[in-house]
């Protein structure tokens, strides 16, 4: 595994000649319930990333933490950067890369608010240099991946909840508060939940939760990283993330 900070620049010179693949986690600091850490989007699409580069040669970027989060400020301790901000930072690491030789990138990400801007970045960077992007939105990504193992009947994959609590057990456990844990009802029905729509987070959740999270284990953590390692692999090995 090459996680580009722990390098020192002759092994990099070295393990560029053998990989053109790089892997960029992007996480958030914001409200995740009042039993999760802020930085579990982070901490999620780290681990998918070094564990990914464990099976197939890529470097492994810094994780850019902080990502838009304007819709949950309403909380304390979330930090939110401007979308343009986002935007030309990222365009500046994955210049870095392109400039040592990387033609694949692939976005890790973990914090919703970043998938539109990341989506047109990756379009524009494909346009002007000819490499090939894509994007993993963590926490939809694995929803198809986990079905057979759902407990929760209410939005299991909501903020915070089953799945959440799950990947963070499996992670970080020394920083997740189980006895706090919810099972957190949305305080206003959605009727239109395929209608994207603006509006305060905290109207839903006091808390910062929508979903059970009490029915999150280790267990079920583990087996979800497990099997987005084996599809994002999958994914990488494929004729479709190849460049041209």
């Amino acid at each position: 595994m090459a996680t580009i900070a722990h390098m020192n620049w002759v092994d990099f010179d070295g393990f560029r000649k053998e990989t053109d693949l790089a892997l960029i986690p992007f996480g958030a600091v914001e409200v995740y319930g009042p039993h999760l850490p802020m930085g579990a989007d982070g901490f999620a699409t780290t681990a998918l990333a070094e564990r990914v580069a464990e099976q197939v040669p890529a470097f492994v970027a810094p994780l850019i933490p902080i990502g838009f989060s304007a819709s949950l400020m309403e909380f304390p301790g979330t930090l939110s950067v401007r979308p343009e901000s986002l935007i030309a930072y990222t365009r500046d690491v994955c210049e870095s890369l392109i400039g040592w030789g990387c033609r694949r990138i692939l976005f890790v990400n973990g914090h919703a608010g970043n998938v539109a801007y990341l989506n047109e970045l990756g379009r524009q960077l494909e346009a002007e240099q000819g490499v090939r992007c894509a994007q993993i939105d963590w926490w939809r990504f694995i929803q198809p991946l986990v079905e057979d193992i759902t407990e929760s009947d209410l939005l299991p994959h909501g903020h915070a909840s089953e799945f959440g609590t799950s990947v963070m057990l499996h992670l970080v456990p020394d920083s997740v508060k189980m006895e706090r844990a919810t099972r957190t009802v949305p305080a206003v029905e959605n009727r239109y939940p395929t209608f994207l729509r603006s509006g305060s987070y905290k109207a839903q959740s006091t808390n910062g939760l929508l979903g059970d999270a009490t029915k999150g284990n280790a267990e079920k953590g583990a087996e979800t990283m497990r099997r987005a390692v084996e599809l994002t692999v999958e994914f990488i090995k494929s004729p479709e993330f190849a460049v041209d």
